[in-house]
């Protein structure tokens, strides 16, 4: 949901519109047990604006001697809700037409959740070692080069020792080379020794880079008395941390994960059976999924079939499918069981609005159709079958019709100030 809702002057007029109706300060009494038969002098319930033709809705006036569809105090009670064009300059309000769509048709898998390895970065010793100290913790945001723990390490410190010996060798050969050199130069010294020591120099070097190219390969350098210094190889957070402070380090193991997990992979099992139908989609256009997870039940999190691997199980019989899926809100967790439907394109063509067109009120479906201008206006309609983030319209819609989509709700806010005008009064 896109978090600038909230902070929208008009949202924000809405929202507090609704909660001033709600008294929270008195308690509320029970509803009266309903007559069989009504009284004379009652009032039968008024029709809701579902129920009525919408040329009968435009016609109506108000008590302020306006249509009721245009009056600010009345138009909700004939289900219009008025968006200003601001909502969607800014995007938090968007309108799409409905139209004919075909119906994919999904195939039921079972998955897991993982990294997207793109992105992440495991952090493992070279060397074993004991974790002497650890800089960050779980979920900190760091940044490519940041130290992430130190590891004293025996290896690390000969390594370190065979540099400083390696270094003092060249420094003593450099000066003898220049010391024969210079004797060289007034003839008191001969050619043959000048070569020895120039040869004696060049070993010292050599040695003196190898030792410091050892020490770039363990990751550190000469400093450090003994400790390795393991960096965040890339920006990005925390993942994963298996290290702490005492604990052996070997190098087979990773200590800390780090990376980025605004998207995620999500690694499902195809059968057999279902192989040919999914490679002849996928061919010709990347098959839309998506996921769902026990942690959010009746959420499904979008996503995309990027890879169908070229081998299979020969124990399970089972063709691995992978399946990239945006997680903004990291709610999508490594390790995590997945239901996972992928969508592979139909025949079968039907009148479809998305989703989050459609929305609820007393267990009836509406939708927000445009009525004119700002003005939109609540119908009624009778859903059929959901695919890929989409929803089948039987009944109440026709092509071409523009409906409300994402920011549908804060108009359904608007619209049922009407419920709750009775508790506005004092």
């Amino acid at each position: 949901m896109n978090t600038r809702l909230f902070t929208h002057p008009m949202v924000f007029l809405i929202l507090a519109a609704s909660a001033a109706c709600t008294r929270v300060d008195e308690p509320v009494p029970p509803a009266p047990a309903a007559a069989s038969e009504p009284d004379h002098g009652e009032e039968a319930a008024e029709p809701s604006d579902l129920d009525q033709p919408i040329a009968q809705l435009l016609a109506q006036t108000c008590e302020h001697h306006k249509k009721m569809f245009e009056c600010d105090e009345c138009r909700f009670e004939v289900g219009v809700a008025r968006a200003p064009t601001s909502l969607t300059d800014e995007g938090l309000l968007t309108t799409v037409t409905a139209e004919r769509r075909k119906v994919a048709v999904p195939i039921a898998l079972t998955g897991e959740v993982r990294f997207d390895e793109r992105r992440v970065g495991h952090v493992s010793s070279q060397v074993e070692g004991i974790v002497k100290r650890v800089h960050v913790a779980l979920g900190d945001a760091v940044v490519a080069g940041q130290p992430l723990m130190e590891i004293e390490s025996v290896v690390v410190g000969e390594a370190q020792a065979d540099f400083f010996e390696a270094q003092g060798m060249r420094q003593l050969a450099r000066r003898s080379l220049e010391r024969v050199s210079a004797l060289r130069s007034e003839n008191i010294a001969s050619e043959k020794e000048l070569l020895q020591a120039q040869r004696d120099f060049d070993a010292a070097r050599i040695r003196s880079d190898g030792a410091m190219g050892k020490l770039k390969r363990l990751g550190t350098d000469y400093g450090g008395e003994g400790r390795l210094t393991l960096r965040a190889p890339m920006d990005g957070s925390v993942l994963v941390m298996h290290a702490v402070s005492g604990e052996v380090a070997k190098t087979d193991e990773s200590l800390i994960t780090v990376g980025d997990n605004t998207r995620v992979w999500v690694w499902a099992d195809l059968y057999e059976r279902d192989i040919a139908q999914v490679t002849l989609g996928q061919a010709a256009q990347k098959l839309a999924a998506s996921v769902s997870v026990k942690a959010y039940p009746g959420m499904a999190f979008p996503g995309t079939v990027d890879l169908v691997s070229p081998a299979m199980d020969e124990s399970s019989r089972t063709v691995k499918v992978r399946v990239d899926a945006a997680n903004t809100d990291r709610r999508l967790l490594a390790g995590m069981f997945a239901a996972v439907r992928l969508y592979l394109p139909g025949l079968d063509e039907t009148l479809a609005v998305p989703r989050v067109a459609v929305l609820e009120d007393e267990g009836r479906s509406f939708v927000f159709v445009h009525l004119q201008g700002e003005f939109y206006l609540r119908r009624p309609v009778v859903t059929g079958r959901t695919w890929e983030g989409w929803v089948e319209i039987t009944k109440g819609l026709q092509a071409g019709q523009v409906v409300v989509a994402e920011g549908a709700f804060l108009l359904k806010s608007d619209v049922l100030r009407s419920k709750m005008g009775a508790g506005c009064a004092d």
